[in-house]
């Protein structure tokens, strides 16, 4: 949550005010650091339970913050219309489905042109055993989605990004997993 939180702070000081969808699975954490600090800006939020739009309306209420939406949604369709945000943030959320190149395609739908893609996901060193790709367990760890860092920015480029790049990456052992930040930019035309 770290990483999300320092890149949340880097992406702001870098686009300052601007229309955020973040797709979620935390409650809004990461929304609701970015709303903090765009104060002419806007955060929207999508999850996929009524439980965690329900939580993450609780957070933003608590907090206080009333540039705020939260919606509910699939990252595979989102629940946005074309071209009308600047940055999409997503934090270990498209490692868990399945059709990486839908949820790409979608985070590009929606974005403006010349907008940002950000991603801090789990990826895999080479291809994950059999056994763990199968497993329940593994999926609600975030663990037997995972794909390739090479075949994770493939879809990136196949839903039509460009200057695709890697911010962050740790290591792991073939068969392992690892977290990775990669940015990404929504051509102009």
């Amino acid at each position: 949550m770290l990483e999300a939180a320092l890149l949340v702070s880097a992406l702001v000081a870098i686009f300052g005010h601007a229309l955020w969808l973040q797709q979620s699975r935390r409650r809004g954490a990461v929304l609701l650091a970015a709303a903090k600090l765009l104060p002419n800006g806007r955060a929207i939020g999508v999850d996929m339970t009524p439980e965690m739009v329900a939580a993450a309306r609780g957070n933003a209420a608590r907090v206080e913050l009333d540039n705020t939406e939260f919606r509910l949604g699939e990252i595979e369709h989102l629940p946005m219309p074309d071209a009308t945000a600047d940055v999409v943030i997503s934090n270990c959320v498209i490692n868990l489905v399945p059709d990486k190149r839908r949820a790409f395609a979608e985070a590009f739908r929606v974005l403006r042109p010349g907008g940002r893609l950000v991603v801090s996901d789990v990826v895999a060193n080479g291809t994950l055993p059999e056994a763990i790709r199968r497993s329940a367990d593994a999926w609600a760890a975030c663990v037997a989605g995972a794909v390739a860092l090479e075949d994770y920015t493939a879809a990136m480029r196949a839903a039509g990004f460009t200057d695709i790049t890697v911010l962050t990456a740790s290591d792991a052992p073939l068969g392992r997993v690892y977290s990775a930040t990669v940015r990404a930019v929504k051509p102009l035309n």
